[in-house]
C-alpha cells in the first residue's frame, strides 16, 4: 500500500482504546482499492481522555473522516459541530464526517446491526430481544430495533457510568415506539436467565469477552441459553468469545459474532465518506463471512 501513497491521498481512520485488533482497516483499504478512491485507513489509540484533543486533530490534519469506538462513543459528541438526527437521539457518535472543517457525528451501528441479522435471516420483528450493555453501541441497537418493530425489549447494565443511560434510552423508546422497553440490573443473573428464557434473541453489546477481558463472559453457563434461542455478541475480535462457546455448546441455532455488523456499519460509513457503495462481495471474501 505503502507504493501507492501520494501526496494527494486522504486519510481516514479508527479513535478508539484499544484499537489495534480492528479489522476496520482491512475492510476500508480493501474498499478504497477495489474502488479506486486515493485514501488510507489507520488505526489511532485514542482514550476518552483524549478524545477532545483527537477531534481538533481532524480539522487540524484535514482528516476526510474517523470512526469512533468505545470508549469514546458518547464522549466524542460534545465535540463535534452538527450531529444527524439518528446520532442525536442515540447520544452516541460511530462515524465522523469532514465537510471543509465542519465535523457531522453520524451512527451507523443500528443500521449495521439490523442489516446484519438480515444477512443472517434473522426477522425480529415483534419479538423479543435481551440486550446486556447501554453504552453507545448498545444504545444504537437498541433504538435501532425498537424502530424497525422489535415488540419489546429487556435492557441490562450493570450499575456502571451507563446505568442511567440505559433508563434514558428506555423512556425515549416507551415514548416513540411501540416497543415496550424495560431496564435491568446485569447484576442479578437469574432475572437475566429469566428474560433471555422468553426472549427471540440475546445480544451482547458489552465490551466483556475482547481485551483485556477476553475469556470473560456476562451470561455464567450454557444453560442460560436454548436451541431456538438467537445469539449475537458484536464483538468479532476474538472471533469466538466465551459467549459464543456457550451458545454453540448449547447448541443454539443461530450464533453469531460482531464481524457482519462491522462490516454493514462500514459499509454504511464509507458511503457517508465517500457517497459511493462500499463493495461488499469483495469485502465479504476478506473478512471470511
Amino acid at each position: 500500500m505503502a507504493q501507492n501513497v501520494t501526496g494527494h491521498t486522504e486519510l481516514l481512520g479508527l479513535m478508539a482504546m484499544p484499537s489495534r485488533h480492528s479489522n476496520s482497516p482491512l475492510m476500508h483499504n480493501t474498499a478504497f482499492e477495489k474502488t479506486g478512491l486515493d485514501c488510507v485507513y489507520v488505526c489511532f489509540e485514542v482514550g476518552r481522555d483524549e478524545i477532545k484533543d483527537a477531534v481538533k486533530a481532524i480539522r487540524t490534519l484535514k482528516l476526510k473522516g474517523c470512526n469512533v469506538s468505545m470508549p469514546n462513543k458518547s464522549e466524542v459528541c460534545k465535540y463535534l459541530d452538527k450531529l444527524s438526527p439518528a446520532c442525536a437521539l442515540i447520544g452516541a457518535c460511530n462515524t465522523i464526517v469532514n465537510k471543509d472543517g465542519c465535523l457531522e457525528g453520524h451512527n451507523t451501528d443500528g443500521i449495521g446491526y439490523m442489516t446484519m441479522l438480515k444477512d443472517n435471516g434473522v426477522d425480529i420483528t415483534g419479538k423479543k430481544m435481551t440486550l446486556a450493555g447501554a453504552g453507545g453501541a448498545g444504545t444504537a441497537i437498541a433504538i435501532q430495533s425498537a424502530l424497525d418493530g422489535v415488540g419489546e425489549l429487556s435492557i441490562f447494565n450493570i450499575h456502571d457510568e451507563f446505568w442511567d443511560n440505559a433508563h434514558k434510552t428506555a423512556k425515549k423508546i416507551n415514548e416513540n415506539t411501540n416497543c415496550k422497553a424495560t431496564v435491568y440490573p446485569l447484576e442479578d443473573k437469574e432475572l437475566l436467565k429469566s428474560e433471555i428464557e422468553s426472549s427471540y434473541i440475546f445480544t451482547n453489546a458489552t465490551g466483556v469477552g475482547m481485551k483485556p477481558l477476553e475469556g470473560m463472559t456476562v451470561v455464567p453457563s450454557a444453560d442460560f441459553f436454548r436451541k431456538d434461542l438467537v445469539v449475537v455478541d458484536i464483538i468479532y475480535s476474538p472471533k469466538k468469545t466465551r459467549l459464543l462457546e456457550l451458545a454453540e455448546e448449547a447448541d443454539c441455532r443461530i450464533w453469531v459474532n460482531g464481524t457482519g455488523m462491522m462490516l454493514f456499519q462500514g459499509a454504511a460509513a464509507f458511503k457517508l465518506w465517500t457517497g459511493k457503495d462500499m463493495p461488499i462481495d469483495d469485502i465479504k471474501k476478506v473478512l471470511e463471512l
